[in-house]
């Protein structure tokens, strides 16, 4: 099978392993710059074109790996790859979706997955009445547009947040305004989503003297044992999302499991690091299995034409 990896830099772990995974099974596998794409659209004969002007053969399947970053130029690239008929293991639309915090949070809510109360608002005159909607400080002030927990906040009081809120309203940012859940206690849950189940869970707990357990902010990550409630809820998240392969973190409170947020190219280092379980070989496993059973259905609707 021929896989390409579509993605910023081939030294990352996760890139890395990925590839190792799939050359270890046998595959083809090519690391594709997103940047040094280009692409053909026509309808006769669509092709992608990589730097130097060499059009790219046809693969199998394509593994994005896009950064936040380069998610607009990504996803156009993606598109492309599925015009010509690759397996996708997550498509351009759900990466879309997963990385907008508030359409994700809208679509979760559609879908009766728990999340924490959430407000959002374009105006500071509703500064007041937002912090009222998720119950009052401390509250979580988060950046729409930040990532690995960079562009998140914790107000302790009503002040403090209405002083957040507005210092990042004048800068015209969009922000989302959350209640804080005291008894998660700076420890969350990543859940490795493949397919239809959780093959790996990882609790993360945060940094002394920070309430954000992100591994990229010093936080720590052991093996986690959840609980059939926060599995389904992880895989339920996941496919509400459209996304195949999903990190989904998860706090617990005293009304259960939430989902705080879904991210569509999940790091691997934490995850196989703390659980020792070989997450890429997974993915490929997945494509193998989903990838040649479209090829099944596809060869059996041309022959019914």
């Amino acid at each position: 099978m021929r896989i390409a990896i579509l993605a910023s830099n081939p030294n990352l772990y996760s890139n890395k392993r990925i590839m190792e995974a799939a050359i270890a099974r046998g595959h083809e596998v090519d690391f594709i710059a997103i940047k040094n794409c280009y692409i053909d659209i026509t309808a006769s004969k669509p092709e992608i074109h990589y730097r130097g002007g060499e059009a790219l053969k046809k693969y199998d399947a394509v593994i994005p790996r896009i950064r936040p970053a380069a998610t607009f130029y990504g996803t156009a690239v993606l598109r492309q790859f599925g015009t010509q008929g690759a397996y996708m293991l997550n498509g351009p639309i759900a990466i879309g979706r997963s990385r907008d915090k508030l359409r994700t949070l809208q679509i979760l809510s559609g879908k009766d997955v728990n999340i924490p109360k959430t407000a959002f608002a374009d105006s500071p005159l509703d500064t007041k009445n937002m912090i009222k909607l998720v119950g009052g400080a401390p509250v979580i002030v988060k950046l729409l547009e930040g990532t690995q927990g960079v562009g998140v906040v914790l107000a302790d009081t009503n002040k403090a947040a209405e002083s957040v809120i507005n210092a990042f309203k004048s800068l015209k940012a969009n922000i989302l305004v959350q209640e804080f859940i005291k008894e998660s206690k700076g420890i969350d849950l990543r859940c490795f989503v493949i397919g239809d189940k959780v093959v790996a869970a990882m609790e993360r707990h945060a940094a002394e003297g920070e309430f954000r357990a992100n591994i990229h902010l010093g936080g720590t990550g052991h093996k986690a044992k959840i609980t059939p409630e926060e599995r389904k809820m992880a895989v339920k998240a996941a496919k509400a999302m459209d996304l195949k392969v999903a990190g989904v973190d998860i706090i617990r409170s005293k009304s259960g499991p939430m989902v705080l947020e879904i991210n569509s190219s999940p790091g691997l280092e934490g995850v196989e690091g703390a659980t020792n379980k070989d997450i890429a070989s997974l993915m490929i496993e997945h494509i193998e299995k989903n990838a040649t059973l479209r090829s099944r259905k596809n060869a059996q609707k041309k022959v019914k034409v």
